[in-house]
């Protein structure tokens, strides 16, 4: 499946009421670690088309990232990865926290 972009609080919240396991990365568009983060994301995504994956550039859709650190209290960083499971975070990584390794792990793969 891949990564899907998100670009509106509206999709988001489709995806969160629609969706029961997903990952989301918030990624920069600008930032050379934040590039590492989502190659990484892309890779396992392209691995796990069990668990789907969306994302979104923050230069791009800073609403919705600021709508998404405001309801879940997890503190915006980028590159961010949220892993959600019926609404709600249960797992989160940011920077170079975000490896292949961990989200194998954090998906429980």
């Amino acid at each position: 499946m891949g990564m899907k972009k998100l670009e509106t609080i509206e999709q988001f919240e489709r995806l969160k009421s629609e969706t029961g396991r997903f990952l989301f990365v918030k990624h920069s568009l600008t930032c050379p670690i934040s590039r590492a983060a989502f190659r990484e994301c892309e890779t396992f995504a392209a691995d796990h088309p069990e668990l789907p994956v969306y994302c979104l550039y923050v230069q791009e859709a800073r609403p919705l990232s600021n709508h998404i650190a405001e309801t879940t209290g997890v503190k915006h960083e980028s590159p961010q990865a949220l892993l959600f499971e019926n609404g709600r975070v249960v797992w989160h990584a940011s920077h170079g926290n975000i490896t292949y390794a961990t989200l194998e792990t954090a998906a429980g793969s």
